[in-house]
């Protein structure tokens, strides 16, 4: 069975991409990363997801903390969601540069074909690393910097909702059966998403465009 690595942060759109790969026929193995973030409900989360898919592995990856970030400082405050195209300051330098250079050690020693990521240039926060450039930027790094490209076998980088709005993810999602009553977005953390910060919007911004009931809780909507 070809196999493939998986990013998932526990959020709505990696438990998405786990679907995806599953339905596209890949033995799946989730890699998740606990990197200093303010709060551990995503790991939780992505603990319960990876239990739910009956994976072999999930490995979970310890990285230090380089600050610079809302999601990482306590000193920094998550903001409520603004809507404007500046980078906010939830957005953690290099995140997904680290994440698939860890991914892509993985993916090389379980000899796999692919690693997928949930990233979105549509409805998303304006982090630079989930834009189509970055994405053919480091494949480029992949077919060059690795002993599987070398070879000419070069493991494919995948972001199957790169274009897909929040509402169109949610619909592919509901058709694959994505546990979505497993998943965070909150940036906060707490038991009740706070509806009020970045991810929280756009999630629910997704479900009513979807048409599909988010069977989270929220303290606000």
């Amino acid at each position: 069975m070809k196999k493939a690595v998986v990013l998932l942060s526990g959020g709505l759109d990696s438990t998405t991409c786990m679907a995806i790969a599953k339905d596209e026929g890949y033995k799946i193995y989730p890699i998740s990363f606990d990197y200093g973030q303010r709060h551990s409900r995503e790991l939780e989360c992505a603990k319960k997801i990876a239990k739910n898919f009956n994976v072999d592995e999930h490995k979970i990856i310890r990285m230090d903390n380089v600050g610079g970030s809302a999601l990482t400082d306590e000193s920094i405050d998550v903001p409520n969601y603004k809507g404007d195209e500046e980078i906010p300051v939830t957005y953690v330098p290099a995140r997904n540069i680290l994440f698939l250079s860890y991914a892509l050690g993985y993916a090389e020693v379980l000899e796999a074909e692919a690693i997928f990521i949930g990233v979105s240039a549509v409805d998303y926060s304006g982090y630079p690393d989930c834009r189509p450039e970055f994405l053919k930027a480091f494949q480029k790094v992949v077919d060059e910097g690795t002993a599987a490209g070398a070879k000419g076998e070069s493991i494919e980088i995948k972001a199957p909702l790169i274009h897909l709005s929040k509402g169109e993810t949610i619909k592919l999602g509901t058709r694959l059966g994505t546990p979505y009553e497993l998943t965070t977005s909150c940036y906060n953390g707490e038991e009740k998403a706070c509806g009020q910060c970045d991810s929280c919007v756009l999630r629910l911004k997704g479900f009513e465009e979807a048409g599909v009931l988010d069977k989270i809780e929220y303290s606000k909507k």
